[in-house]
């Protein structure tokens, strides 16, 4: 069993900066160091060597093909971080280990760095958590529906049009979120532009496959799904049907309530243009659930089997 399985925030990799870079080169390198420059692997003949075997916070090896040097946090979220490893891996446990999230304020006060700082490790983890761009598509029974995330619409200014009317209507000033899941499998969620038929269809085009079966509400603009995918179910909730057998869309009005719990309970105010960032951490945590049989020590390490290649870096724009 791993060490984060008996530990948890105890575990050592969460205390010790050479405990924590151990880790990640077992989890990285687990047939041993691989040059991020070249990709060369070590051999029976040859092998990567230190070049700074005294020192306690960092393993800096040099490739015996290239020349180069490099660390295990070459090519990663972490590369030119002054942050602690340790710290880093502690906040990917709490973001796994967490449902509905850990606010940047509350990581700060855990992890004694400053809000900013708390802040910034967020989106590099949320970012570290994203799906690629090309995934395999979804299969069998696939539910899709439609939300809107932001403050209520009577608590924001201008409430009055210029004829004296109230401002107010379906998703009225807030971000509309679409969410596809598939039965016992996975949820892809995006931040779409409205919700017309155009934008709801493209995200069911993208992401779930022409065999699938696909359940949704009465809303028009999922009319005619059926003559692009095997067959397209219907629950009327304006009738008060809710579950006609197994037509239902309950999956993905439970992802969307796992959402927004997070969204209102933890994070309050999600900006619209990181959105799909946070959606990213939320599709991530629900697809590695505990019912797809993951704990929250290898939420983590799937999390950071994520890291290499994307490196997320802000500028400052003064």
């Amino acid at each position: 069993m791993d060490e984060l399985d008996l530990h948890g925030v105890l575990s050592p990799h969460f205390t010790n900066r050479e405990a924590a870079v151990e880790y990640l080169e077992r989890l990285r390198w687990p047939n041993g160091p691989v040059c991020p420059h070249c990709a060369t692997e070590e051999t029976e003949e040859r092998s990567h060597y230190r070049i700074n075997a005294k020192s306690t916070t960092r393993k800096l090896w040099k490739c015996y093909s290239c020349r180069k040097q490099f660390t295990v946090t070459k090519g990663t979220i972490f590369e030119d971080s002054h942050i602690p490893l340790n710290k880093w891996l502690l906040a990917f446990y709490l973001l796994c280990s967490s449902k509905k999230g850990m606010s940047a304020h509350q990581l700060h006060r855990m992890l004694g760095v400053t809000n900013k700082t708390a802040w910034f490790m967020c989106h590099r983890i949320r970012w570290a958590m994203a799906e690629p761009a090309v995934v395999e598509k979804l299969t069998g029974v696939v539910e899709a529906d439609e939300t809107y995330i932001g403050g209520k619409a009577r608590n924001k200014k201008k409430r009055y049009r210029a004829d004296g009317r109230k401002n107010l209507g379906r998703g009225k000033g807030k971000a509309p979120v679409m969410v596809v899941v598939e039965r016992g499998g996975k949820a892809r969620s995006a931040h779409v532009a409205n919700v017309t038929s155009d934008s709801l269809k493209g995200v069911l085009r993208r992401h779930v496959d022409r065999g699938a079966k696909i359940m949704t509400d009465a809303y028009p603009s999922y009319r005619g799904l059926e003559h692009e995918f095997a067959t397209h179910e219907v629950v009327n909730h304006q009738d008060y049907e809710y579950v006609r057998g197994d037509v239902h869309t309950n999956t993905a009005e439970n992802f969307f309530s796992i959402l927004k719990r997070g969204i209102n309970g933890v994070y309050h105010h999600v900006s619209e243009a990181h959105l799909y960032r946070y959606l990213s951490e939320f599709d991530f945590r629900y697809n590695a659930r505990s019912a797809n049989g993951y704990t929250d020590a290898d939420r983590t390490r799937l999390a950071l089997s994520m890291v290499e290649g994307k490196r997320l870096m802000y500028t400052d724009s003064r």
